[in-house]
């Protein structure tokens, strides 16, 4: 973990320089760069301004005698700039410094040729008998449309280097002590960074060993607090599937043992009966009666069997349903009529309750048949001396089914376990209750295979209620299902 720890710090601290390095370094060239650009600008606009003002000084003079030199002099004190005045031919007729230039020097005939037709000049001019470039604008000298010759104004260069030079060098120590900074900032956050990560590497040995009950313990509400939270969740729901996995290893262990129950029930009552028959034990009126039952034990487990196929294509999406439009009230009536006789031998009433132009929905005739006959299946089973209600309405788009029983109910607890395959809610009760515990597995996969929702009401004692929406004819088509 240290090498991890000085890795870290060199990357955040090297990193961290470089970023402030370059950045600063390009602020600082396009800072003196803008700022040279703008000095140089305004530098070039003053002294077009002042060479304006002294061509309406001087415009009515075109004799250079010693009132005019003395003009140009004042404005030179005024501006601190020198000035020029040249006439047609290009060459210098007066200065505002007699150690700059001679008088009688010429300028460049380029410059003329401008001057002569009224246009301004701005650039760095170098001059005979100068030293050091200058920042020169010339403009024509006269009067209105005549033009006498050109008036230059000019400053040295070297005050604005020297202003960008201390500019740079101002720079230079922001971008040495932003790198002292960035130094000190990223010593902490490497600090900060490695010693959650050394916590978090202990807690999840720790995990990795099958100790789910440490968790880490950061506070920050950064993006490590938020890694700390999410792996205290994580413990925290594996700890709940290792609970969940040990409960469901017991509900399969149950399952086994009830299966090979069902199973020996009948295979043995058909063996005894098979037996009887071939010894000739059975008298010849009583046979149809033996075979009756030995036919009822066929069935018994080849619906053990199709209930277990059926669970295992569902669960593996091996089932295609045939949908189409489906009448719910002559199917309702249908699967009623099939579990009168049997509610009834339980003194038991079946009601049936449908509203008006109820419309139809759209799903798979023998699949929805199957969801009813489990539901009602199972209300019929536990439910003795009461009534099973059934209700069928439109709820929005969906066909509201409720079916509600008067029987002995479902605790609080195996309500959350009744759509898992293999769970069985009616422990301890009478042998002739029991079941294999798919049917309602089997009937949650239908429901969802066919974009429906189930729900589950119930109380001890008190009866059950399971509620049941399809999507209707109409929903389906909206949705393309």
């Amino acid at each position: 973990m240290l090498g991890i720890n000085k890795s870290i710090f060199r990357r955040l601290v090297i990193s961290y320089m470089l970023t402030v390095l370059l950045g600063l370094c390009v602020v600082g060239l396009v800072i003196s760069f803008l700022t040279k650009i703008y000095i140089m600008d305004s530098k070039q606009k003053e002294l077009l301004r002042e060479a304006k003002r002294v061509n309406l000084a001087i415009q009515n003079a075109t004799v250079v005698d010693d009132r005019f030199k003395e003009l140009l002099v004042f404005f030179d004190q005024s501006y601190d700039t020198r000035i020029w005045i040249f006439d047609l031919q290009g060459k210098i007729a007066a200065t505002s410094a007699k150690d700059e230039v001679y008088v009688g020097k010429s300028v460049d005939a380029s410059i003329v040729d401008k001057v002569k037709k009224g246009e301004n000049i701005i650039s760095n001019m170098q001059f005979a008998g100068l030293k050091e470039s200058m920042l020169s604008v010339v403009i024509p000298w006269g009067k209105d449309n005549q033009v006498y010759g050109g008036i230059v104004l000019h400053a040295p260069v070297t005050g604005m280097n020297e202003t960008i030079t201390n500019l740079r060098e101002t720079i230079l120590w922001g971008t040495l002590f932003g790198l002292l900074l960035s130094a000190i900032i990223a010593s902490y956050l490497s600090r900060s960074i490695s010693q959650p990560l050394q916590q978090i590497e202990r807690v999840a040995a720790t995990i990795g060993m099958g100790d789910y009950r440490k968790r880490i313990r950061i506070r920050s509400k950064d993006e490590i607090g938020d890694l700390a939270a999410t792996i205290n969740q994580m413990v925290a729901k594996l700890e709940q599937i290792d609970g969940e996995k040990k409960k469901l290893e017991q509900i399969r262990h149950d399952f086994l043992a009830n299966v090979s129950h069902e199973l020996r029930t009948p295979l043995t009552a058909m063996q005894g009966f098979l037996e009887a028959l071939q010894d000739g034990l059975i008298d010849e009126t009583a046979k149809p009666r033996y075979y009756d039952i030995i036919y009822n034990e066929i069935m018994l487990m080849n619906r053990l069997v199709d209930d277990m196929m059926d669970l295992i294509k569902l669960e593996n999406n091996d089932i295609s349903l045939s949908r189409a439009p489906v009448d719910v009230e002559k199917v309702l009536q249908q699967v009623v009529f099939k579990f009168e006789s049997e509610a009834s031998e339980k003194n038991t009433g079946i009601e049936l309750h449908i509203s008006d132009n109820l419309p139809k929905i759209y799903a798979d005739l023998s699949r929805f048949e199957q969801i009813l006959n489990n539901l009602i299946k199972n209300a019929v089973k536990f439910t003795e001396n009461g009534l099973i209600s059934i209700q069928a309405d439109e709820d929005e788009q969906y066909i509201h089914i409720r079916i509600a029983d008067s029987g002995i109910g479902i605790s609080s607890d195996d309500q959350e376990m009744i759509w898992e395959r293999f769970f069985k809610a009616d422990r301890g009760r009478s042998r002739k209750s029991m079941g294999t515990g798919l049917g309602l597995a089997i009937v949650r996969e239908l429901v969802s295979l066919h974009h429906g929702k189930i729900e589950v009401q119930s109380e001890l004692e008190k009866g059950t209620t399971f509620d049941l929406w399809l999507p209707s004819v109409e929903m389906a088509k909206k949705n393309n299902y």
